[in-house]
């Protein structure tokens, strides 16, 4: 069986959307990151990072969020969660994932841990760096939007779903508490949002990890 070692509203939560998409029996396994379970030599076996998630698969150990991700997805055709191998489709697909976790998640981790940038006690360069992404993500926020209006949605892929959707969910849900614009407010990005939400795998998903409003 499937198994997803995660932890609350962290880069999991695309996957375990996923695999509610898909449908198969699955077994969630949490990791208390506040306990350091991440940390614990058993954890460091599967993902030498200490990061969630790890899904495994039979023999098959995977980590990184992008990569469970596709492995869904190519693993299970069956569920459209990505066009077909050697499309045009399918090559946005792939750019749009890649961009969403080289670049946006990326920015948003330096905006949430801005001390790994700096040199330790640089409490005021931290929040330089913390400033400073924050105004990044607002602009590649923009780009989502901008591409959403391109060619008018629903999804980001346009008429179909896909497991970008998932992602980009997960990742516009990180901007909720931003002192600047959150994911929500942009015009096309909100409608977009809330229909994500209204799906029965995401309403699932939340309820089992017991997400407080706000949800995005």
């Amino acid at each position: 069986m499937l198994q997803l070692h995660y932890a609350p509203s962290t880069a999991a939560m695309a996957p375990h959307i996923l695999l509610e998409e898909i449908g198969l029996p699955f077994e969630l396994l949490r990791v208390d990151t506040s306990a350091g379970a991440h940390k614990a030599p058993a954890y460091l076996a599967l993902n030498p990072n200490g990061l969630v998630p790890v899904l495994t698969d039979g023999d098959l150990v995977l980590f990184e969020s992008a990569a469970i991700c596709l492995h869904l997805c190519d693993s299970h055709p069956a569920a459209g969660l990505a066009p077909a191998v050697g499309t045009v489709e399918r090559a946005h697909f792939y750019k749009w994932l890649v961009w969403m976790t080289n670049t946006l998640q990326s920015t948003l981790i330096a905006y949430f841990y801005p001390h790994r940038w700096v040199n330790p006690d640089n409490t005021a360069g931290a929040a330089e760096v913390k400033a400073q992404a924050e105004l990044r993500v607002a602009g590649l926020l923009a780009q989502l939007d901008t591409e959403l209006a391109r060619h008018g949605g629903p999804w980001l892929l346009g008429a179909t779903y896909s497991a970008l959707d998932a992602y980009a969910l997960m990742l516009c849900r990180w901007t909720r508490n931003f002192t600047s614009a959150s994911a929500r407010t942009y015009p096309h990005l909100g409608p977009y949002l809330q229909a994500a939400l209204a799906r029965p795998a995401v309403q699932r998903v939340f309820a089992t990890e017991q997400l407080p409003q706000p949800w995005v």
